[in-house]
């Protein structure tokens, strides 16, 4: 219903009969209220639909009519609003005032009987004007309520949007520096290596230019030199590429049950020769340790890279203690750490005496590359080495510095929790050369690699077949060849080496297979990756080791 400001208090009258509507007006008018008279309910209906502030209507007016549309009107009302009804009835009971029955229709209405006094009708007039000005300020109220919470709702909208958009803003801010970072540490991961396999290539071209002058010359005095020099630098390469493999955690880990006590001390004479005089070596070893699981030589690598490290933080001199221990693990420290789950770890840690780290360089210490050592004095690769290690090996590698004070880095590794190997007969003495038509089957993408693997072979009396991927191997496996052994690359585009072994054992089920690889992100863990009857090198590897392992493998 809409009520105009204009007739928001009127009265509208509707008393048919008589002059009761006449008289009824100029009561209100001489009171000061402004009023208005209606004909008959429509008129009233009419007049109701521009505002009222109370209806005066008389009994009569009811009786016989058509009041469902002012029953609608009434029931319509806003919920602020509770109209005021003044209806004037006879003196008597409902027989003398049938239309009293409507009251519940009407809803707030007041009864005043005939005749009555002016002073009785103003009254009323008054009291329920004053109440339907409550009813307007209440209305007024919730209309400014009501905008309140609009513009609340818009402010809340805007500052969700600000939120929604300075959220949009950090996270790009983060992407653009995690973007960054990432760039920084690919650029001195790729500078770190240009200058190391630079120098390492130097030494190798250089090697092999200075052999092809002499030869051609005809001077073949002093080549073993030149020989050392090329295979040194191509040495030092090999190693360089498998501490990269080791912190990106690519490294073939051959894992085992490890007595870590009786590997430091079989150490104990290389790591003292490794520290100057200047410095005191102390073991101090649990005796009662449990038996780790890892790959003994990277963690022989790992104690000797982290005892240098500690021999070079203390010039000197001063106390370099390695020491071995048991820690159960518990949720609340490996939840922060995806790679460990709750148990035991073997402990293994180094601490020395030196100038201990700043946090600066606590947070940067396994970064590749990175060194506080001059130039010439560090790759920067051994502690990285050491991280990817630990997580590759599913322990954890975690460091404790004080500047003035040292350092202790401390290497968890998983307690091994199978049976112990029992100790098996000595290694037996194959013979060096092949015998009786023994056939390798050579399996290498790499030409060079395969025309060397072949030759060297070759020179040994064992035939050979060769194929540049598995695709080509697959009918040689089929066929009737005599296959002794096979040799194959793990990176063959395409199908893989483990693949194309699992196919070959289904032509041979007793193939026994020889892995070769650079890097193989599936064969990481060699005990997930090898079954009876495999074994794996890793290249670049020496013709001798690649001989000792076809050997045995052709004899077992």
């Amino acid at each position: 219903m809409t009520v105009q400001r204009a007739t928001s208090e009127r009265a509208i009258i509707l008393a048919p009969l008589g002059r009761d509507s006449q008289i009824a007006l100029m009561m209100l008018h001489e009171a000061g209220y402004d009023g208005v008279i209606t004909k008959d309910l429509i008129g009233l209906c009419a007049e109701l639909e521009q505002g009222a502030g109370l209806l005066l209507i008389s009994s009569e007016a009811l009786l016989g009519a058509d009041v469902e549309p002012l029953f609608g009107l009434i029931e319509q009302q806003p919920a602020w609003s509770d109209l005021p009804i003044v209806l004037m009835t006879y003196h008597g009971g409902p027989e003398q005032n049938p239309a009293s029955r409507f009251g519940p229709q009407l809803g707030n209405v007041t009864f005043l009987e005939r005749p009555f006094h002016p002073v009785t009708l103003i009254s009323l007039v008054t009291t329920a004007l004053r109440g339907r000005r409550r009813q307007y300020e209440a209305r007024d109220r919730l209309i400014d309520l009501s905008q309140s919470e609009l513009r609340l709702q818009t402010t809340l909208e805007t500052l969700e949007q600000q939120v929604e958009e300075r959220t949009a803003e950090l996270r790009h801010n983060e992407e653009a520096l995690r973007q960054s970072q990432k760039m920084e540490a690919v650029g001195q991961l790729t500078g770190g290596i240009a200058h190391d396999f630079n120098n390492m290539l130097t030494g190798i071209i250089g090697s092999l230019e200075l052999l092809r002058r002499r030869l051609a010359r005809g001077r073949t005095e002093d080549l073993d030199s030149l020989i050392d020099l090329g295979v040194t630098s191509a040495n030092r390469a090999a190693g360089l590429t498998h501490r990269l493999l080791a912190f990106s955690r690519r490294q073939s880990l051959d894992s085992k049950p490890v007595e870590m006590n009786t590997l430091v001390v079989s150490m104990g004479e290389l790591l003292q020769r490794s520290i100057n005089e200047s410095i005191q070596l102390d073991m101090q070893l649990n005796p009662q340790l449990w038996v780790a699981e890892a790959d003994p030589n990277q963690l022989e690598s790992a104690l000797l890279n982290l005892v240098i490290n500690a021999r070079d933080a203390m010039p000197g001199g001063g106390k370099l203690v390695v020491r071995t221990g048991n820690q159960y693990l518990g949720s609340d420290f490996t939840e922060a750490h995806s790679n460990l789950e709750p148990g035991d770890y073997v402990v293994l840690s180094v601490t020395d005496t030196g100038c201990g780290m700043p946090q600066s360089t606590i947070n940067r210490a396994f970064d590749p590359f990175f060194t506080t050592k001059p130039i010439g004095q560090g790759t920067g690769l051994g502690l990285s080495m050491i991280y990817g290690f630990s997580k590759q090996s599913r322990g954890h590698v975690a460091i404790d510095s004080e500047v003035g004070k040292g350092t202790t880095v401390s290497l968890y590794l998983p307690r091994f929790s199978g049976d112990l190997p029992q100790d098996g007969p000595s290694d037996m003495q194959h013979p060096l050369f092949a015998q009786k038509g023994e056939t390798v089957l050579i399996v290498e993408d790499d030409p060079a690699v395969r025309v060397l693997v072949s030759t060297v072979l070759s020179d040994l009396g064992y035939a050979f077949v060769e194929a540049g991927d598995a695709d080509s191997a697959v009918p040689i496996l089929d066929s009737g060849q005599r296959i002794d052994l096979m040799i194959s690359d793990v990176g063959l585009p395409g199908m893989n080496g483990r693949q194309l072994a699992e196919i070959g054992r289904q032509y041979r089920p007793d193939l026994k297979v020889l892995f070769i690889t650079g890097y193989a992100e599936h064969a990481a863990v060699r005990g997930g990756f090898l079954d009876p009857g495999m074994q794996m090198i890793t290249k670049p590897f020496t013709f001798d080791l690649l001989t000792a392992k076809v050997r045995e493998m052709i004899r077992i």
